[in-house]
């Protein structure tokens, strides 16, 4: 079949999607994410094909770790689709209720999208999560992974689809029988098939599609993501945020890229700092002062604070005061997140309200800014686009309302 007939499938079976109870939909993914950990090993399988061609291919190791899928990663998959299954079902909510002097009762319900199309890249555990998500909220999907995936999603999509077979629903979902580029342009103009596109990758795939794109997007963009340490700051607590935001897993959205320091605090700080990031290999690209306290840190340039290195490099700059913070984020944010360590709460304030990105986060790591973090359960991404969705969407953000209005006989006059 070929891209539009697979979407204009979907289109059709998720027509019925908005109807179905909130229990069923329970039922359905709780058996999603038992067939899951009951295909670990088919799983594993696929997963090694992709891994072999993403080495051949000289993916970098942040890469091929994104891309990795063993025992603990595919049950956490699993849990995460359990964990949809206990959330809140917003479709249906009613979200407003209010009578109007003529008597005429309105309301506002959440209703579905409709037929999302994701196109992301390196991560298969964005299949599930994605297919988790746009179920229970009644959207149907078409998904498009990246081709160092493709052996992973396919077999993904395929346990699930077999899931929905059981209950009359297997075409809700699909994924693009291949990976060629063209997928991408077609998707991005499929209006009869598609309400929104959510791409999730690198900057080049975001800005093709923008270029290209008459479906709406809701743009995934890349996390250059800040992290400052104010002169009032615990030290101990800051090189662990920094450690956490920049080791932990390097490859993802949400890991720090950009460590912002005050300069009263640079002399106790950086030394202390600069030697936990060289004992876990990571490559220092600095400002002057910044390089001054070691000889393994590297010149900075403007394009490195402006770089998602989704790797372990960090920049670092050393900045005269809060002011001086600001500013340099607002001119290389992504408007992902940013975070600040400070116990100095006037400081903290300004930071809040200076800064718009999707997630703000005091006194604790970048990572944090995650939907399973920040309690909606698995998430579809975390967006950077203001309209209709801004930070990690889950649930209730796969969703707009709708006007009901009730009467009882009433006319426009």
């Amino acid at each position: 079949m070929s891209l539009k007939e697979i979407g204009a499938r979907i289109k059709k079976e998720s027509l019925v999607l908005p109807t179905i109870s909130t229990s069923q939909k329970q039922t359905i993914l709780r058996e999603m994410a038992d067939a899951i950990n009951g295909n670990i090993d088919i799983i594993i399988s696929a997963n090694l094909l992709d891994l072999e061609e993403g080495k051949r291919n000289g993916l970098s190791s942040a890469m091929i770790d994104r891309l990795r899928l063993n025992k603990n990663r595919i049950e956490s998959m699993s849990d995460s689709v359990k964990e949809v299954a206990t959330l809140q079902d917003p479709v249906g909510e009613i979200t407003e209720d209010y009578s109007r002097p003529n008597g005429l009762q309105v309301q506002r319900r959440r209703i579905p999208l409709g037929v999302i199309g994701v196109i992301y890249e390196s991560r298969p555990n964005v299949t599930v999560e994605a297919a988790s998500l746009c179920f229970y909220a009644g959207n149907g999907l078409l998904l498009r992974g990246g081709s160092e995936a493709f052996h992973s999603n396919t077999i993904l999509v395929k346990i699930l689809k077999s899931v929905l077979k059981n209950h009359n629903l297997e075409h809700a979902i699909d994924i693009a029988p291949n990976t060629d580029r063209a997928n991408v342009d077609e998707m991005a103009k499929m209006n009869d098939v598609l309400d929104v596109i959510i791409p999730r990758g690198g900057e080049g795939l975001i800005r093709h599609i923008y270029s290209i794109a008459t479906v709406p997007v809701i743009a995934h963009y890349k996390g250059n993501c800040h992290v400052f340490v104010d002169e009032s700051a615990d030290i101990d607590k800051a090189i662990a945020i920094v450690m956490n935001g920049k080791v932990q897993r390097p490859g993802v959205c949400n890991a720090l890229e950009t460590l912002l320091v005050h300069h009263n605090i640079a002399d106790s700080f950086l030394p202390i700092m600069i030697d936990s990031l060289n004992n876990e290999n990571v490559e220092i690209r600095g400002c002057e002062i910044t390089q001054s306290y070691s000889d393994n840190v590297k010149p900075a340039t403007n394009i490195d604070y402006d770089t998602e290195f989704l790797n372990l490099i960090l920049a670092i700059k050393v900045v005269d005061d809060l002011d001086h913070a600001i500013s340099h984020i607002q001119q290389f944010t992504s408007q992902h997140t940013e975070g600040i360590v400070s116990q100095d709460e006037k400081s903290i304030d300004t930071f809040i309200q200076a800064l718009d990105s999707s997630a703000i986060i005091v006194n604790a790591s970048t990572r944090f800014n995650d939907g399973g973090e920040l309690g909606l359960g698995a998430e579809i991404g975390i967006s950077t686009t203001k309209l209709h969705s801004f930070g990690p969407m889950g649930l209730r953000e796969l969703t707009t309302t709708k006007f009901v209005v009730i009467g009882n006989g009433q006319i426009r006059v």
